[in-house]
């Protein structure tokens, strides 16, 4: 059965309150070679999506390669291993990829006109407003963006409204520094022009694409990157050096539990420097230490990283623009 489904004996009126599921924070491409494995291949991950809510199966919609997504390296190798072993299926994994955010850092006033003219029946919409950080302190992690209509009056027809929103929030899936999501972003539109021929829905949609690609670099945006909190239990003997294997992954260690020969450290640690962990931790303890994690929040990446994941996203951008031409 599916993970949180509640059996009763028919007779009892239960309410329980649903669980709290969070959002994947690792991704693998995965491709399946042998044709005849293909249909093991599905019926494996349904399996493992009813059982696990944390663990997530798609296509990608621009590159067309399948995803398996989930909690962190190994939460994602169990599953692969479990393919093979218990349906027979030798799946190839590609390299793990972080899911980082995206978010402005200050507020931007924007100014688009989308015309087009080509013969017959144009195209036109005028669109004007600002782009406004919202603080993750105060607001916590919003998906997406919160949109705000803030017309006076009836410059634009009202039932070209839901098309604006949609327009911006296609844009916001993907931000211009990693081409991952933003989130905490609001957007106020607060007046506009149409054209009693020309605008359509169409047209105004294409004018919000046009509104964000344009200005979104103007809000000074930003990369997020997910923090987990991390638990490694250890000799207390090898505590110095299962320490230095957090410090050397850019950890801060929070609390230091002693108890007996065996000690716990909690530490939070960006995710990107996790992969490959626990070789790390085993070659530091003698194969005595062992670690858990669980997603905390996200921060901002420094400048360094920044410009190295940005580099990176711009790097395969051309070359997926190369394979197309």
């Amino acid at each position: 059965c599916a993970s949180g489904t509640t059996f009763t004996d028919g007779r009892s009126n239960v309410s329980l309150e649903s669980m709290f599921v969070p959002e994947p924070v690792v991704s693998l491409s995965i491709d399946v070679p042998k044709n005849a494995e293909v249909g093991k291949f599905v019926k494996a991950v349904k399996r493992f999506m009813r059982e696990d809510p944390t663990f997530k199966y798609f296509v990608d919609e621009e590159s067309k390669e399948h995803i398996i997504a989930g909690m962190g390296e190994l939460h994602l190798g169990v599953y692969v291993e479990r393919m093979k072993r218990e349906y027979g299926v030798e799946a190839v994994t590609g390299e793990p990829k972080v899911a980082f955010r995206e978010t402005i850092t200050q507020q931007v006033r924007f100014d688009y006109t989308h015309k087009r003219q080509s013969g017959g029946r144009g195209q036109y919409a005028k669109l004007q407003g600002f782009f406004e950080p919202l603080p993750m302190e105060e607001f916590g992690q919003q998906d997406g963006i919160t949109f705000s209509n803030q017309i006076v009056g009836n410059p634009i027809p009202p039932n070209y409204y839901p098309s604006i929103e949609k327009g911006f929030k296609e844009c916001c899936t993907k931000g211009h520094l990693s081409g991952s999501p933003v989130i905490n972003m609001k957007v106020v539109v607060s007046d506009g022009q149409s054209h009693e021929v020309d605008s359509s829905d169409y047209a105004f949609r294409l004018c919000a694409n046009g509104a964000f690609k344009n200005f979104y670099l103007d809000a000074m945006p930003t990369i997020l990157e997910p923090i987990m909190k991390v638990e490694v239990m250890l000799p207390t003997e090898h505590k110095q050096s299962g320490l230095s294997t957090i410090n050397k992954r850019k950890g801060m260690v929070i609390n230091i539990t002693d108890s007996g020969e065996q000690s716990v450290v909690e530490a939070e640690v960006p995710l990107k420097d996790m992969f490959g962990y626990i070789s790390d931790l085993r070659g530091a303890t003698q194969g005595q230490g062992e670690f858990s994690m669980e997603f905390e929040r996200y921060q901002q990446m420094g400048e360094a990283d920044i410009e190295a994941v940005n580099k990176k996203y711009l790097e395969e951008l051309r070359k997926k623009k190369a394979e197309k031409n």
